[in-house]
């Protein structure tokens, strides 16, 4: 255990959410991929072929993907302010996440729109340039917080996951002393009672249901992603708290599918169960939030399996291959929906079959997100600066006898 570690916290980074994390960033390039294919979501361009296959696989991922994201999110918070305290912090993810957020607004979002135009009207011939202009002509809107810039054709579009995440560090920072107590607490109970551990669904099925569910925001609300995000910050990386949960892990996520197959009449038939005010519907948004949070209970206990013969720890070394998605997940993320949505463009009108289209899309963008991430991205300070990476670790001379070491991230 590290100085300044409370009994029960972990001391060291959890490698097995930065691969999880990175994972789910790659899963969203086969993800907005088949949004292509959707007959339901107003992606930027759409193949004449659709299925409500590609629905029904989407509900799959949409329940626990992002609250994941989140969740893991808030677990590195609770690591950043233990090591910087809540005023560096703060100014830290301020840099980290609001200039790559700043940064992929003005220089990537554009593009989708503008092709979603091209798409929709053949006939629309307006240079890119001037497109970009009106994209970037904007006004307040401060009635849609924390997204308070709207326009003709302004979105931060997919960054709007930085957006809220960027709102929730500042958010929480003043208050990470008093949720640090609180959180020792809560895990002390768990520790005594398990069953506990199911009371965060309460709270994410009364958001969705009363707030209403967000298509924009891969279906959940954008404040149920707080409570994630919080119960990353709280919960995750308590030793008490991931032992009830490495027990609870398969009891809950057979709960989870169960209360996720529950939601399927609402989603199938009825009235909007996004929105509406009906019992079905609210019960739909209900069953939804409590599954999320089963669901993310399940994977971050199955993956928390300690290993039989764990080698010994060496400090200051990370494993070549943790360290590598614990620093691309966040640049990845920005580059990948851009890239999807230009390869989209130009597939589409294949006369091919809707299975090979979607593999070119698949292949090609996953390809040319990783090449941008080697060849330009990691590669430059400047890029690593605006894609919220740290600058690069400076190589260390050694003696020639000593073994070579590896950089931390």
């Amino acid at each position: 255990m590290g100085a300044g570690t409370r009994p029960g916290e972990g001391s060291g980074r959890r490698g097995e959410l930065d691969v999880l994390r990175a994972l789910v960033v790659v899963g969203l390039v086969f993800f907005h991929s088949a949004l292509v294919f959707s007959p339901d979501d107003d992606f930027y361009v759409k193949d004449a072929t659709t299925t409500d296959a590609v629905t029904v696989l989407a509900g799959f991922g949409v329940v626990w993907a992002m609250p994941m994201l989140f969740l893991v999110a808030g677990l590195g918070a609770r690591h950043s302010v233990r090591r910087r305290g809540p005023a560096r912090f703060a100014r830290e993810r301020l840099l980290r996440l609001g200039v790559p957020l700043v940064f992929g607004t003005v220089v990537l979002c554009p593009l989708p729109q503008w092709l979603r135009l091209r798409a929709a009207d053949p006939a629309y011939d307006e240079p890119y340039l001037a497109f970009w202009g009106r994209f970037l002509s904007v006004r307040p809107d401060p009635a849609d917080v924390p997204f308070v810039l709207e326009g003709e054709h302004f979105e931060t579009g997919h960054l709007w996951f930085v957006v809220l995440l960027l709102t929730f560090c500042l958010l929480l920072a003043p208050f990470t002393a008093i949720l640090t107590g609180r959180g020792d607490r809560v895990a002390g109970a768990v520790r005594r009672r398990p069953v506990l551990l199911l009371l965060p669904a309460l709270p994410l099925a009364a958001v969705n249901a009363l707030l209403g569910m967000e298509e924009d925001y891969a279906g959940w609300n954008r404040w149920a992603y707080l409570l994630f995000f919080a119960y990353g910050f709280l919960l995750a990386d308590d030793e008490r708290v991931r032992v009830a949960t490495r027990r609870a892990a398969v009891r809950v996520g057979v709960l989870g599918v169960a209360l996720f197959a529950g939601t399927a009449p609402g989603f199938v038939a009825g009235d909007d169960p996004f929105t509406a005010w009906t019992p079905a519907a609210l019960a739909t948004r209900a069953l939804f939030g409590a599954a999320g949070w089963c669901w993310v209970l399940a994977i971050l206990g199955l993956l928390d399996r300690p290993a039989r013969a764990p080698r010994p720890a060496r400090p200051g070394r990370t494993s070549p291959v943790l360290a590598y998605p614990a620093v691309a997940a966040l640049p990845l993320y920005v580059l990948h929906q851009p890239v999807v949505v230009a390869y989209a463009y130009g597939v589409v009108g294949w006369s091919a079959p809707a299975g090979v289209k979607y593999a070119v899309i698949v292949a090609a963008s996953l390809a040319t997100v990783v090449a941008l991430y080697e060849t330009v991205v990691r590669r430059w300070a400047v890029t690593r600066w605006l894609f919220g990476m740290r600058p690069a670790p400076r190589a260390v001379a050694r003696p020639e006898a000593g073994p070579p070491s590896a950089p931390a991230p």
